[in-house]
């Protein structure tokens, strides 16, 4: 196991997980973001190097010192070889707090569960269809409703985000999504009085979410502006415009087909970890942590 922290190999390495995106999706934004000033203070571990069979990002041991803080303790993964992936993560990851792990391989779940099984503890996943833009400089540009004006959220609008986020409710995740509201490009519609009334953020993985229209102002294609709107700003970020929807969540699927995004084959999982299950947040599989049906 290595930990890679000289920055010559940490472009070179995104640039080798860029070569076979949209496979690698969640770990090169990940590697993406610690290349640009790492704001959630992660790192990244290999098998080996410069010919790597798996690669995995985490958070720096002093940033994940709550043992319950799932949001913080999050890991994504990309593998060439399940075997390695299998080894690393028996080592790299700290089976003693709650954690989750992101990736769009199958086999992360299998050998998730196969670790956890052996350990006598439970997992949760969760499956979503990951959508992926391949250009969004060539979406149509949009009229915004007068009724709004486009910004971007602040860090005083986090109490709102957790209120009705589907992970939201408590302190760790208004923490969590004030940092994101702080590091990370989002955007969002206020109405006269300076409200928000819909919105996007984005995430340390360069995916599109937490996404919320407030129940009386749906039904006004706002989520289709905002996500037309924040697929352009990554973009132009230089990252890849992308975002998981809940398998249930079928008003945002056709939102997402009808305006150029691509479903990838294989399910995005995202698997929780909770050793003392009692002291777990209580999760819903619907909507998706970064979208839901407006």
């Amino acid at each position: 196991m290595l930990i890679l922290s000289c920055s010559s190999k940490l472009r070179l390495l995104e640039g080798t997980l860029w070569r076979v995106l949209p496979n690698t999706l969640p770990v090169y934004g990940a590697v993406m973001t610690i290349n640009r000033g790492n704001p959630a203070a992660q790192e990244v571990l290999v098998d080996s190097w410069p010919k790597f069979k798996v690669v995995l990002t985490r958070p720096h041991r002093e940033v994940a010192s709550d043992d319950s803080d799932f949001y913080t303790n999050t890991y994504t993964v990309y593998y060439r070889d399940l075997g390695a992936y299998r080894t690393l993560l028996g080592s790299a990851v700290n089976w003693g707090q709650t954690f989750r792990i992101h990736g769009l391989q199958d086999g992360v779940y299998e050998v998730s569960k196969d670790i956890a099984e052996a350990k006598g503890i439970k997992l949760d996943v969760f499956r979503y269809f990951t959508y992926f833009h391949p250009d969004p400089s060539s979406m149509p540009e949009i009229r915004l409703d007068p009724a709004v004006r486009l910004s971007s959220l602040d860090v005083s609008h986090a109490d709102l985000l957790n209120e009705t986020w589907v992970f939201g409710g408590n302190e760790k995740s208004r923490k969590y999504l004030a940092s994101l509201i702080r590091h990370f490009p989002s955007v969002c519609l206020l109405d006269a009085a300076g409200h928000p009334v819909s919105w996007t953020a984005s995430d340390l993985f360069g995916a599109m979410g937490p996404a919320y229209t407030l129940p009386q102002h749906r039904g006004r294609g706002y989520m289709g502006m905002l996500n037309n709107l924040m697929a352009k700003r990554l973009h132009a970020l230089g990252y890849p415009s992308y975002g998981n929807v809940a398998v249930e969540n079928y008003r945002m699927q056709r939102l997402q087909e009808r305006q150029g995004f691509q479903c990838l084959p294989s399910l995005c999982h995202f698997i929780l970890h909770n050793p003392a299950l009692e002291k777990a947040p209580t999760l819903t599989p619907s909507p998706a942590p970064g979208t839901a049906p407006k």
